[in-house]
């Protein structure tokens, strides 16, 4: 066992986008046995072998998941398999964002621990879930929130938002203006938990009033990818009409990413994608804890506490891959679980892959050739993914111009 393609579960979150538009779509059709209806949302392609969308061994029934528990110390590497109890312990997805998702954050281990105990229903399990993501497609995010003198600005330029925090809004500009760091944080939480436990008919009462007074856009429209604040009130309300999460606008980092720009979110770091393509790598969890832009449950009291209250600049929430060869580049975030390597091939190229301690999970977003294992030559083309064995040397050949995401531990 070196290197094993895998075929991936594709889900149909209400959020994806729709037929073929989708990147997740794309590539899980890969697989013959997937028929893509135009019509049907393709939101995340999962790639691991966690319960809820485990890979597949490619052409088989047989779980990734089954053949890392046969010799886990052979699949992952003795170090990795028993630091992570025999486990992968990241999780890569692929996400097509055509509708916004969630004002979210995930927890960290602590407190992931105590509400699987308490409510495993709703929390199925008892890790965290720092993650980073890497656009694949022009995106936007909102992470982290803004410096603190931006939102005081908000709560002047935009009555409406002011409105829902009229009591926290007084020491929040104090704190903000002259403030110690502790006092910014507790105002900032004071801020934004008044607007988050703001009652329904309030929000949307200032929600139409917001709307109603920035108006339409101009006679030449407004492009999908427009972060001024009043085309993102526009697109949320249309999105998710009334909803107090179009707010979030004016209090957290509004992202637009490139392909291949990268941010990462750490424990209980507020966060929510907006529209885009991108890879996503994340410690193996299902944890999320969710406050607006959801049908799903709202854990708004959980959220407000969770939160770190760490505000800054949108720039500090970026990730920059580092050079490792002229075709490689790795993004490195601060944690043990995961790192991913970017490799960027012309037509003709060839470029080795060393080997490391740990497992590999590679995923091809263009471009066609090999991956070259020992004497194997397994096909490369957009949306193929391998599981590669600790201790695997590699070498990827491009027929054509070639882009590769390794997610990797070691």
């Amino acid at each position: 066992m070196s290197a094993i393609r895998l075929s991936c579960a594709v889900n149909n979150y209400h959020w994806g986008k729709h037929g073929l538009a989708s990147k997740a779509a794309q590539f899980a059709a890969t697989n013959p046995d997937v028929v893509i209806d135009e019509e049907q949302t393709y939101a995340e392609l999962w790639m691991g072998t966690h319960p809820n969308g485990p890979s597949m061994v490619y052409g088989t029934d047989t779980q990734l998941g089954d053949v890392i528990s046969e010799n886990a110390d052979v699949a992952l590497g003795a170090s990795v398999s028993q630091r992570y109890g025999g486990n992968l312990p990241f999780l890569f997805k692929v996400l097509s964002i055509e509708k916004a998702l969630s004002i979210q954050a995930h927890p960290d281990k602590q407190l992931a621990q105590q509400l699987h105990a308490a409510r495993p229903n709703d929390y199925k399990d008892g890790n965290h879930k720092p993650e980073m993501s890497i656009a694949l497609t022009d995106f936007i995010a909102l992470s982290g929130f803004r410096p603190l003198d931006e939102i005081a600005e908000f709560l002047t330029a935009y009555p409406e938002f002011h409105a829902l925090v009229s009591h926290a809004a007084p020491e929040f500009r104090r704190a903000a203006a002259e403030g110690t760091d502790g006092e910014r944080r507790e105002a900032l939480k004071a801020l934004f938990a008044e607007l988050m436990m703001a009652r329904d008919e309030d929000v949307r009462a200032q929600v139409n009033a917001l709307v109603t007074r920035i108006g339409e856009p101009s006679c030449n429209g407004t492009s999908e990818l427009d972060v001024s604040e009043p085309a993102l009130v526009r697109r949320l309300n249309g999105e998710y009409p009334g909803d107090v999460g179009i707010f979030c606008v004016f209090m957290l980092n509004v992202l637009r990413l490139r392909a291949g720009d990268a941010f990462y979110m750490g424990p209980n770091d507020p966060h929510a994608y907006i529209y885009g393509d991108c890879v996503e790598c994340m410690a193996t969890s299902d944890n999320v804890v969710r406050a607006g832009l959801t049908p799903k449950q709202r854990d708004v009291r959980v959220l407000v506490d969770m939160l770190t209250y760490d505000y800054g600049a949108p720039s500090h929430k970026l990730l920059q891959p580092q050079p490792i060869s002229s075709v490689h580049a790795v993004y490195n975030p601060p944690i043990d679980e995961f790192s991913v390597v970017r490799s960027s091939l012309n037509g003709g190229e060839r470029a080795d892959l060393e080997a490391v301690d740990g497992p590999r999970v590679l995923l091809v977003v263009e471009g066609t050739g090999a991956l070259c294992v020992g004497s194997d030559n397994m096909p490369l083309g957009p949306g193929f993914v391998y599981f590669v064995c600790p201790n695997t040397s590699c070498t990827l050949t491009a027929d054509s111009a070639l882009v590769a995401y390794t997610a990797q531990c070691e």
